[in-house]
């Protein structure tokens, strides 16, 4: 290094998933396999259909993510995870690849160009927020963490990727990876992310809820509403974004580790 010159920390760029890269919600979008499956019935079928709806309507608001979460920690209580990530394994394409927005594509590469690092974080859970953020190439993901015991979820929700959660999260993935949040970028489309978006010195609001809306343009901060779901693997090549994405599942588990044994020293 010269004389003078300046190291610059790394920038991130952090992503929320639904209705920001997705069109649509990635939990509710696996109720039909894992109907199929014999892992849920006809009941919650119907459920997260409704909830999809409503969620795509006008978005989710505490009480309806507070509801999620202990629908969420009953409804996966006993599910054997390995089956689980076989399922969404088998399904990523036909499920999840036709709704990804092609502007927010195109905004990952325009990071990926600048030397950003991608990090995708999402209330959704873990072993349906890796497999996509590795498809997309993300450096890391980051999703709701039930508890495990014996191969099968406990129904326990160690961590939960919402609201002051995913701030919490960032804040310490700054501190592990030296970023400068008040260079770094943050997407969402809700209301319920302020947290979020507050963390860093570029918050964007992607397709906001009413609420959000409302914020953004008191505070000035940019607006985009992405309109255009492509086929994801027109668009990436499988090996360059498995390859991208190597570190996903890894630095997701090693990151936990470490919020967990905090939190749950904490709370003993």
């Amino acid at each position: 290094m010269t004389s003078g010159a300046v190291s610059r920390a790394p920038i991130a760029a952090f992503f929320d998933l639904d209705k920001t890269i997705l069109a649509k919600s990635s939990s509710f979008a696996f109720a039909r396999p894992f109907y199929k499956e014999g892992l849920i019935g006809r009941a919650d079928v119907i459920k997260s259909a409704y909830a999809q709806f409503v969620y795509l309507a006008s978005g989710a608001d505490h009480d309806q993510m507070e509801s999620m979460r202990q629908y969420m920690s009953n409804l996966v209580t006993g599910w054997e995870v390995e089956k689980v990530q076989q399922i969404v394994a088998e399904t990523l394409d036909t499920i999840v690849d036709p709704m990804v927005y092609e502007e927010a594509l195109d905004l990952i590469a325009h990071h990926r160009m600048l030397g950003h690092q991608i990090i995708i974080i999402s209330s959704s859970g873990t072993d349906v927020v890796e497999p996509i953020g590795q498809r997309l190439g993300a450096d890391l993901a980051i999703g709701t963490q039930v508890g495990i015991e014996d191969g099968k979820y406990t129904g326990e929700i160690l961590f939960y990727a919402y609201g002051p959660g995913k701030a919490e999260a960032m804040r310490s993935l700054a501190v592990e990876r030296g970023y400068d949040l008040a260079e770094c970028y943050a997407y969402s489309d809700s209301f319920t992310d302020v947290p979020m978006l507050e963390a860093v010195g570029h918050p964007v609001a992607v397709n906001p809820d009413t609420e959000l809306r409302k914020l953004a343009v008191e505070n000035d901060w940019p607006i985009r509403d992405f309109a255009k779901p492509v086929a994801m693997k027109s668009r990436i090549d499988k090996k360059q974004a498995a390859a991208a994405g190597a570190g996903v599942a890894l630095g997701a588990v090693a990151l936990g580790i470490a919020w967990y044994a905090r939190r749950r020293s904490l709370r003993a």
